[in-house]
């Protein structure tokens, strides 16, 4: 979805970093620690989507993740 914002939480620190998806619905996060969890939410006006972890586990060098928001 076009104008969606993505949020995703630092775990450890609890810092909140914003983007809001492109004209396609994508959305790039880059400086991302691999020895840090993070949570993942998507939202567009009164649609949203559950949170989703990006773990320490996870070892692709680019993780996708996609979101399929839903109304409240």
């Amino acid at each position: 979805i076009s104008g969606a914002v993505v949020q995703v939480k630092d775990m450890r620190t609890l810092q909140v970093r914003s983007y809001i998806t492109q004209s396609d619905g994508m959305y790039h996060f880059s400086g991302l620690r691999a020895d840090i969890d993070y949570q993942l939410t998507a939202k567009s006006g009164d649609a949203s989507a559950a949170p989703r972890t990006l773990s320490i586990f996870d070892t692709r060098k680019d993780a996708v993740m996609n979101f399929k928001l839903d109304k409240k």
